[in-house]
């Protein structure tokens, strides 16, 4: 999510190849596994020209889910939340929401702006609320790990759902002073290195999203997008995404 919002203002960093992409779709945080979920993420920018999402078209591409831009700081929605909402739960793709955080803005105003707007993630196909941490909002470590965990505690009591954690490697261990604070909480991790399995930080013991590329292409979107596996950590994909079949209902 970082690269996308910093790719209209500076040179991407060298790219993962898609044949690389589609070894890593199939890999698990403890080793190969079949037909692991796959799935895009996305904001305002893949709707090139104001086109809407062809869900259905991502759906029939094989992707389970897809995680989507909610809000951001104190005041900004994503013009195409709602209408992506819908059609990803008519499509019967799952759906994960995510906040992007501001932390020179305070946190739970941040956590109700977010609650507010995705209305819970507890329906049908939700995944759990995501954290978008990537940014220090020019605080110390000690300053914003205090401000994750507040906006964390709040955004579960608001939702009734655990968060997932989206960040990427060098921001944790440096703004982050590589905290293992947070390792309760599952970890969404961007890494673009190819390799086989991503750099984990702040002794997570696994991963349970991996962004593997800013880069790929999806049938249904228009554009590059981000691609992300699920590894299974947190169990059946189904059951964590309260899929009908799994009779699961709200919490994880």
């Amino acid at each position: 999510m970082y690269r996308r919002i910093t790719a209209r203002s500076h040179v991407r960093r060298a790219l993962v190849s898609l044949s690389a992409v589609a070894a890593v779709g199939i890999l698990s945080a403890t080793g190969p596994a079949t037909a692991a979920p796959t799935g895009p993420d996305v904001s305002s920018w893949q709707h090139v020209d104001g086109r809407l999402i062809n869900w259905f078209a991502v759906r029939g591409a094989g992707h389970s889910f897809a995680m989507l831009k909610a809000t951001e700081g104190l005041s900004y929605v994503n013009p195409y939340f709602v209408p992506d909402s819908l059609l990803m739960r008519a499509a019967g793709v799952a759906r994960g929401t995510y906040h992007y955080a501001r932390p020179n803005l305070p946190p739970e105003p941040q956590a109700a702006l977010y609650a507010s707007v995705v209305l819970g993630q507890n329906g049908t196909l939700d995944l759990p609320p995501v954290l978008d941490i990537e940014t220090s909002g020019g605080l110390a470590p000690a300053g914003l790990i205090n401000w994750t965990q507040r906006y964390l505690n709040t955004v579960q009591s608001l939702t009734g759902r655990v968060p997932i954690i989206y960040t990427y490697p060098r921001f944790w261990r440096t703004a982050m002073a590589n905290t293992s604070q947070f390792t309760r909480y599952p970890l969404w991790i961007a890494d673009y290195s190819g390799k086989p399995q991503p750099d984990v930080p702040g002794n997570w013991p696994t991963w349970t999203f991996w962004q593997t590329t800013d880069s790929g292409r999806i049938p249904g979107i228009a554009g590059g997008t981000d691609l992300n596996v699920y590894s299974g950590a947190q169990g059946d994909f189904g059951r964590y995404a309260n899929a009908p079949s799994s009779g699961s209902s709200g919490g994880n």
